[in-house]
């Protein structure tokens, strides 16, 4: 399993999509500014998992079951489309089955001890609308 996410880290930081240093903290940073819509049980297609390792983040993107309002199963993406489902017990620091909050998962710890988040990028709410400005008058009114 470790071998399947260097590859995707690997192959992502080499295309440049979704693998950036401090993706989680850009994304926490924008659902803390904007909020987030509640995360409803289904299986979400469209989400990036935040792995994190010595303080420095990067996301991929994957899948996520929620039920019950905990995540259930999550899936990373490769290249080609398909997915692959990460087959083994997922629990937050409580060792309880991870929530979501504003948009965003509670730390998810693996059987191989990694450490990760589940964003949901679709939940994110819109920027708020601002007014129009205008300028002064002409200078020779």
């Amino acid at each position: 399993m470790k071998s399947t996410i260097l590859l995707l880290f690997f192959t992502f930081s080499m295309s440049g999509v979704f693998a950036q240093s401090g993706c989680l903290d850009e994304w926490r940073d924008v659902f803390q500014d904007r909020g987030a819509y509640s995360v409803s049980d289904d299986m979400h297609r469209k989400v990036y998992i935040s792995f994190v390792e010595n303080g420095e983040s990067w996301c991929v993107l994957g899948k996520a079951r929620v039920e019950n309002g905990k995540i259930v199963s999550v899936f990373l993406q490769y290249e080609d489309g398909t997915y692959e489902l990460m087959d083994m017990k997922l629990v937050n620091a409580a060792g309880k089955a991870p929530g979501v909050v504003n948009g965003i998962s509670e730390e998810i710890i693996n059987e191989e001890n990694e450490h990760f988040y589940v964003i949901f990028v679709e939940k994110l709410k819109p920027k708020k609308k601002e007014y129009q400005t205008v300028g002064g008058p002409p200078g020779d009114l």
